[in-house]
């Protein structure tokens, strides 16, 4: 009669970021999934307790039917801004008090309740929900993690835009910036960015740069790495697939486009997850870089143009100098920068986008930003001295499926014999945590 009972049990799994709240409704015998609900933001630090309840309830109202509330028997969340560093953390109190009043409110007495950082919840939606290993969100900005018994044990990075999350989608939207005004003063050579990144912002067409495809010669192909393509779709930065607290009680490392407690970008943030949109679309993702481009990559790019000689059937697509006069490059320069002074820092992320495409052009600053992204992603995950052949969980828009740095960081992870396991978001894994709260069946990898 109680295994008759159990196959009635149900379950909720909460992914809570910095823009948007998704809740699953699934068995608690095998984690199918039987409904879903979306709500508003839901960072632990960012968003007001009273705000963070709210949410918390519409989504899981939208994924649980009232007839079948009082089948739930356990809820598991992970929270942007949550982490179990110590027990009076304040996002992960938050988190708690919020789920619990939200379950209150919905008549929901379920046996567990369980809080987690929203990193701690991606790694569980693994396949088979994964205990230990490493891993790595790159979004807005950048973290890593050392997962033991699926919780944080190190954290490297994720220290928020101003003061790291080198690599991230902030770091490589500077980037562009930084090599458009390059171009603009004399100093760095020829790139698409400078039209790009001016048009994004709102530069007049006049003071622009002349771009088209005539700027590009004597085209080769290229042997660079795939996966430097459009990053629309799931896990895309204009997908879903961004993070918006990484689990650091900064907000830091950013799925969704929190930064730090402060709401520097906030539910208009930029990142990954609920999607980095277009630049000129104005709007934010979830979904987290600041850091001199420490070989500079505009200068760089030039430098490789110029050896590679430029000359025969074997010269690169190059772009040529544009008719560009010094009156419009100053007049380029007195727009861009009040744009960007306008606007918060962190949502230059939204620019990250702009690079990936200059890049599957073949635009050499762009392809050196990105490669000079991928070596910084590679730092803190060197620095959690991985075992070869460990487990690499990584989420975020900058390292899924299509994703500007996927092709690039798995060819540098190729020498210490790791592998990346890309996830969506934590929704898969809350479930299977909530599923082990109830003390149900190891999950597996069909957990949805």
């Amino acid at each position: 009669m109680r295994d008759l009972v159990r196959d009635r049990d149900l379950v909720v799994g909460l992914d809570a970021g910095g823009t948007r709240t998704r809740a699953v409704l699934a068995s608690a015998v095998d984690g199918r999934v039987l409904g879903q609900g979306v709500a508003g933001p839901g960072n632990a630090l960012t968003v007001p307790l009273p705000l963070l309840t709210d949410h918390l309830a519409e989504a899981v109202a939208r994924a649980v039917p009232e007839a079948d509330r009082a089948r739930v028997v356990a809820v598991a969340g992970g929270f942007a801004g949550a982490a179990e560093t110590a027990p009076d953390e304040p996002g992960r109190l938050n988190a708690l008090a919020a789920l619990t009043a939200a379950l209150r409110r919905l008549g929901i007495a379920a046996d567990s309740v369980g809080v987690s950082s929203d990193i701690e919840a991606a790694f569980a939606s693994a396949p088979g929900a994964p205990a230990d290993g490493l891993a790595l969100v790159a979004g807005t900005g950048a973290v890593a993690m050392r997962i033991r018994d699926r919780r944080c044990a190190v954290t490297v990075g994720g220290d928020g835009w101003l003061l790291g999350d080198d690599g991230g989608g902030f770091w490589i939207g500077r980037s562009a910036v930084r090599a458009a005004l390059r171009m603009a003063d004399g100093r760095g050579g020829p790139t698409r960015l400078a039209d790009a990144v001016g048009r994004a912002l709102g530069v007049p067409s006049g003071a622009l740069p002349y771009v088209d495809e005539r700027m590009y010669v004597e085209e080769r192909p290229y042997g660079g790495p795939a996966g430097l393509g459009g990053l629309g779709g799931e896990g895309g930065l204009g997908g879903v697939g961004g993070r918006d607290g990484v689990g650091s009680p900064s907000g830091a490392g950013d799925r969704d486009g929190g930064g730090s407690p402060s709401g520097a970008g906030g539910p208009n943030g930029v990142g990954s997850r609920d999607g980095v949109e277009s630049p000129r679309s104005g709007g934010g993702g979830p979904n987290p870089a600041v850091g001199p481009v420490s070989a500079d990559a505009s200068a760089s790019a030039s430098a490789s143009v110029s050896a590679s000689g430029a000359s025969g059937p074997a010269r690169e697509r190059l772009p040529a100098e544009p008719e560009w006069s010094p009156d419009r490059r100053a007049a380029y320069r007195m727009h861009l920068l009040p744009a960007v002074m306008a606007e918060p820092p962190i949502h230059l992320a939204r620019l990250a986008p702009l690079v990936a495409e200059a890049a599957r052009h073949e635009d050499a600053v762009a392809r050196a930003i990105l490669d000079e992204a991928a070596d910084h992603l590679l730092e803190p995950v060197r620095a959690l001295a991985p075992r070869q052949g460990e487990r690499i969980v990584a989420t975020g828009g900058l390292l899924g499926p299509e994703g500007p740095l996927t092709a690039l960081l798995s060819e540098r992870l190729k020498a210490f014999g790791l592998t990346l396991d890309w996830v969506a978001d934590g929704c898969r894994g809350a479930v299977a945590l909530a599923r082990l709260g109830h003390g149900g069946p190891p999950p597996t990898s069909r957990t949805t």
